[in-house]
């Protein structure tokens, strides 16, 4: 990597009893790159996502963020720095509106105490950067909707804005494309595009055309240990790659 890396994980390691779910993963970020983590069922992605955003502690390793240890801060202390979560399941409030919930999300961003959001929807220092959001990812007419009425896409969609709306420095994105439609997956997608360069993006995904077309570099998480890392071209050609998990999923 030519660039000092914003984000690195030093053999991170977490176990569940006699189960060790992440074993010595160590991998690099650059500046602006999209990172993609790929792997079969049960290879300890969702662990390393939770590990990485503060939702499991790590037993062992480090999280290296800015060039600083963050695997003892806070989930709210780590997106404070800029380091944001979205996809893992939907994390969206249903009850409140489309422009709420981003509100909201630049709420949390600011440090400020999230017992007084039923307002934040009414916050013009707050509506302003939301429905700014909402603009970028179509969803301005949607945005006095309930967001527990929208689509599944739709709700994606809103995720993705959550995350942006707390000035992410890194993206961590759990398989946003899962459960959306064709046409809801050209549509994140296209936005994960549009983002690549200003963003640098972590990105767990289960759609390898997806992945092959949007990331710099991919390394691959069997059985808990990364077994590759390299370019979407190096990754595709890797014998051990397919025979562990790629198989004709990738065949030209």
């Amino acid at each position: 990597m030519t660039a000092d890396p914003i984000f690195r994980l030093d053999r991170l390691g977490k176990s569940y009893g006699a189960l060790r779910v992440t074993d010595a993963v160590s991998l690099e970020i650059a500046p602006g790159e999209l990172h993609a983590v790929i792997g079969p069922n049960g290879a300890g992605k969702t662990t390393l996502v939770h590990q990485i955003s503060g939702l499991a502690k790590s037993d062992s390793g480090r999280i290296l963020f800015e060039g600083q240890d963050v695997a003892t801060l806070s989930m709210a202390e780590r997106v404070s720095r800029g380091l944001a979560r979205s996809f893992q399941i939907t994390s969206i409030l249903p009850g409140f509106s489309v422009l709420e919930n981003v509100a909201i999300a630049v709420q949390a961003r600011s440090g400020s105490s999230l017992r007084f959001f039923g307002s934040a929807g009414r916050d013009a220092a707050l509506n302003e950067p939301a429905l700014d959001l909402l603009d970028r990812f179509g969803l301005r007419t949607r945005a006095a909707v309930p967001a527990g009425l929208l689509s599944y896409g739709e709700k994606r969609l809103l995720e993705l804005a959550m995350a942006l709306g707390t000035k992410p420095k890194l993206l961590i994105l759990d398989e946003p494309l899962a459960g959306t439609s064709r046409e809801e997956s050209r549509a994140v997608v296209e936005i994960l595009r549009s983002l690549k360069g200003r963003f640098s993006i972590l990105l767990v995904e289960h759609d390898m055309e997806a992945v092959f077309s949007l990331a710099d570099r991919v390394s691959v998480l069997v059985y808990g240990r990364l077994v590759a890392t390299g370019a979407p071209a190096a990754i595709r050609a890797d014998a051990e790659v397919r025979a562990a998990y790629l198989g004709e999923e990738v065949a030209a």
